[in-house]
């Protein structure tokens, strides 16, 4: 199995104030791969670099080989790589319909776009039954579905996560992760996964890393970290 992303020595600066000091790690095709940490560790100015939305240090990042570390923000949708942003940030005065249209902005295969759509509603079947309602009258958990619908419009091969969890009840969380594990299976899409749920981000992907103030401190298959007694104590609340 290949790498579809590598992320090699990558720093992230605020200003003076280091956020990412030099981590490294790789996702290959295929796989769920979770970030966790604390609130403040890098978790998501990691994904914000790879979406080059914060300029970090160049010859970082590899997009299936690729150098992608100095690449535009607005150019990287048409590789493939696809950010679901923290707080969702879809279209509030926007329909579900339009916010959906608006993920393939950049396809003109009108039946594939079709069939995409559908796609999405079979497997967020309550976006269907408020095609026309305005984004911003929708649930937290109907929000979060539409946001990551409308990425997966444009057919990405490498989808970020961030914090898909965010807010929701458990029980939705428990929905919105088998809808991933179910993306991930059904269309072979990679995910990185940034969550501050540790116990559901250990369960839905297949390896981890553990980032703490810009650092990578531990990684390892995700079944191992759930047994570890660390990330036990520190991530998971158990003693």
């Amino acid at each position: 199995m290949s790498n579809i992303l590598e992320v090699k020595d990558l720093f992230v600066s605020y200003g003076v104030v280091p956020a990412l000091r030099g981590i490294s790690f790789t996702v290959d095709e295929g796989e769920i791969v979770a970030l966790i940490g604390p609130n403040g560790a890098g978790k998501t100015t990691t994904l914000h670099a790879i979406s080059s939305l914060v300029k970090c240090s160049p010859k970082s990042i590899f997009y299936e080989g690729k150098d992608i570390s100095t690449i535009e923000a607005h150019k990287l949708v048409k590789t493939g790589v696809v950010q679901v942003p923290e707080g969702r940030g879809i279209f509030p005065n926007l329909t579900v319909l339009e916010n959906l249209n608006l993920g393939a902005y950049l396809r003109h295969d009108r039946e594939g776009i079709k069939h995409d759509r559908e796609w999405i509603f079979s497997i967020f079947p309550r976006l269907k039954e408020r095609i026309g309602q305005v984004g911003g009258t929708l649930s937290g958990g109907e929000q979060q579905m539409l946001a990551i619908g409308r990425a997966l419009m444009s057919r990405p091969r490498l989808l970020l996560l961030d914090e898909p969890s965010m807010g929701l009840a458990p029980i939705i969380v428990e929905e919105i992760f088998h809808i991933i594990k179910k993306i991930n299976k059904e269309n072979n899409t990679t995910i990185l996964l940034v969550e501050q749920n540790a116990q559901m981000a250990l369960t839905v992907s297949k390896r981890a890393y553990v980032i703490e103030v810009g650092n990578i401190v531990n990684e390892g298959l995700s079944k191992d970290l759930k047994h570890d007694d660390q990330i036990k104590k520190a991530y998971l609340g158990i003693y």
